[in-house]
């Protein structure tokens, strides 16, 4: 756990997981409920947990793209990301897991 803690890529690898569940657990929990039960508790609830970690994922990103070097395709790719399901997963694969970096 604490690798992805040393550098900025591990750190935006564990945020991307993160972000991914909340958009998950928000798209495909919360709003059913919702709308199925009437009960609006968990979209309160996981709301502004998934935006907190939504702004993170915006922020980190922005951070190891200018330390990477990334050309703005990349950039634009890990940031289109988040607003698909399972598309943190997908570039965490794709991207972020190749990246070798030294520790801060």
């Amino acid at each position: 756990m604490t690798k992805f803690l040393n550098t900025k890529t591990g750190r935006l690898r564990l945020i991307a997981f993160l972000e991914g569940l909340s958009l998950l657990a928000l798209v495909f929990i919360a709003v059913p409920l919702k709308y199925l039960s009437d009960d609006p508790y968990w979209v309160t609830t996981l709301g502004p947990i998934h935006g907190a970690l939504f702004l993170l994922f915006i922020l980190n990103t922005f951070s190891v793209s200018l330390e990477q070097k990334w050309p703005f395709a990349t950039t634009a790719k890990v940031l289109a990301a988040c607003f698909i399901p399972f598309g943190t997963f997908y570039i965490d694969h794709k991207i972020l897991q190749p990246i070798k970096t030294i520790p801060a």
